[in-house]
């Protein structure tokens, strides 16, 4: 078993995921990076994380979609390092749903991707998490509280994350500590990502104006805020810090 604090982080292949493993990774953390199908960006991210410091990291590949293997992900990432101190529930689905054409699958895999997982995920680690008076961390999103029009399933299932962040912190107290990040934006989509689109750059200016601080946030403000809610916020259970350049404010 390691003495080393240990961190498991779903959806931490890419994006924001990374940086957050980077993140506890940096801070001495052993990490479990969790993926459902980016195989070889979990690997080179392993791979990367373990040049830094020997056996430091490892990948888990489970659906969160899948109740199974849900379960198994659970017992698997005690079995890694021998302990768990902090879980990251950042693993998400994101696609929009023309309202009169949501089927059951789709309604499904939104709500188990983003909330269903998450939630039997930390049901299942609260045990380990008691044991070494822990935390868990859920990134939610702006769209929690803010609706994107057109996809409905997507904010229905984070505004269900943000009730559950709170509910556990009642549930897991005083041991456990739970809370919640809620990026505003962060990346662009790629629908937007197109630097010779006029159409999409004007979207992006749009966006911008509405953002206060004038500028789109780094992965590496989630992060660290996920990080200092994790492991310096000693005293804040079931909050939501929102980290959105203050678009929330309009």
């Amino acid at each position: 078993m390691t003495e080393l604090k240990v961190v498991c982080i779903t959806g931490a292949a890419r994006r924001i995921g990374a940086t957050i493993a980077r993140t506890f990774h940096r801070q001495g953390f052993s990490v479990i990076i969790h993926y459902h199908r980016s195989t070889d960006a979990a690997e080179e991210l392993v791979t990367e994380l373990n040049r830094g410091r020997a056996s430091s990291a490892q990948s888990l590949q489970a659906d969160l979609c899948n109740s199974k293997q849900v379960q198994t992900m659970g017992s698997q990432a005690l079995e890694i390092f021998g302990r768990l101190d902090v879980l990251i529930n950042n693993a998400s689905s994101f696609y929009p749903t023309e309202l009169g054409e949501i089927s059951d699958a789709i309604w499904d895999e939104l709500i188990d991707s983003n909330l269903r997982g998450a939630f039997f995920l930390s049901r299942d680690l609260s045990t380990e998490l008691k044991r070494t008076r822990g935390a868990i961390v859920n990134i939610i999103d702006t769209h929690a509280d803010h609706p994107l029009r057109g996809y409905p399933i997507y904010c229905i299932a984070k505004a269900g994350l943000k009730a559950m962040t709170k509910s556990l912190a009642l549930e897991l107290a005083p041991r456990v500590r739970v809370n919640a990040v809620s990026p505003g934006a962060i990346l662009w989509s790629e629908t937007l990502e197109d630097d010779g689109d006029q159409l999409a750059a004007a979207a992006r200016e749009k966006i911008l104006q509405k953002i206060p601080l004038g500028c789109l946030g780094k992965p590496e403000h989630i992060a660290a805020v996920a990080y200092f809610l994790a492991c310096h916020g000693h005293y804040l259970t079931g909050q939501v810090i929102k980290v959105d350049g203050g678009s929330s404010l309009s």
